[in-house]
Formats: structure tokens, C-alpha cells, sequence
């Protein structure tokens, strides 16, 4: 199975209307991305355990560990949660920037470091979230 079909099990493997609101996001990230490249993550370690919800990611980045390593790794996420969904950005490294800049603007969500969690489309602004997502494009 190759990647955009995981993924779209993925998609539609989630209750309605949580469904419908990430495939929403998973063609808008492909319109403000058209050529990235796509990841899935399954959620489970080497020895097959469950350690993560499963994410979809877009993008390129190397992230950079503190004894100097460095892994590649998806610029923007988004994974299923108990509550809602969770969009990552990944390539901010002012860890208070997103919340300072869209936290209050962009409507019912929590916003931090690198994560925006709602529990549906319809609670945040698109807009806001589209203009987060670009800004982790930039760095």
C-alpha cells in the first residue's frame, strides 16, 4: 500500500463529521503545499507498539536534536485525537509564536509550541489556520 492510500484509509477510518473535516484540511495543506512530499506514521515504535496517534505529514524538514543529530521529518502534521484533530507545525522555533500570533485569533482551539488541537472545522477560522500553516513554510 503506498502512502496516499494509507492515508486515505487512514481519512476515512475516522468517525463522521471528524472525516469529512480532515480530508477538508488534508486538500487545503495539498493546495498550500502542491508538491510536497507526503508522510504517514502509523504510530508504533520498531517493536510495533502503539506509542502515537497515526499522522499524516507534509513536507520536508530536518529536525535537529540537542546532541547535534539530526532526523528528516514532515514540516506540517495532522493526526486524530480523542477530541478532535491536530494540526502540527513543525518548522517554528519560537515555541511561544504560535500561540502569540493566532492563539486568540483563530477560535476555539488550543494552541501551542507547535500544535493547534480543535474539535471541529467549524470552531476555528480557516483563514488563521491556513496562515499558521504558511508560516511554517517560511523557516
Amino acid at each position: 500500500m503506498n502512502i496516499q492510500e494509507q492515508i486515505q484509509n487512514y481519512i476515512h477510518s475516522q468517525p463522521e463529521p471528524k472525516r469529512n473535516d480532515m480530508q477538508e484540511l488534508h486538500q487545503t495543506i495539498l493546495e498550500l503545499m502542491p508538491e510536497c512530499q507526503l508522510w504517514f506514521l502509523d504510530g508504533k515504535d520498531s517493536e510495533n507498539k502503539t506509542v502515537s496517534n497515526p499522522n499524516i505529514g507534509y513536507g520536508l524538514y530536518t529536525l535537529q536534536y540537542a546532541g547535534g543529530k539530526t532526523r528528516d521529518f514532515y514540516q506540517i502534521g495532522m493526526s486524530a485525537n480523542t477530541t478532535g484533530i491536530s494540526i502540527y507545525v513543525m518548522n517554528i522555533s519560537d515555541k511561544k509564536y504560535l500561540s502569540e500570533t493566532y492563539g486568540e485569533k483563530i477560535g476555539k482551539a488550543s494552541v501551542t509550541g507547535y500544535c493547534v488541537k480543535f474539535k471541529a472545522l467549524k470552531d476555528i477560522n480557516i483563514e488563521i489556520l491556513k496562515a499558521a500553516i504558511l508560516d511554517g513554510l517560511k523557516e
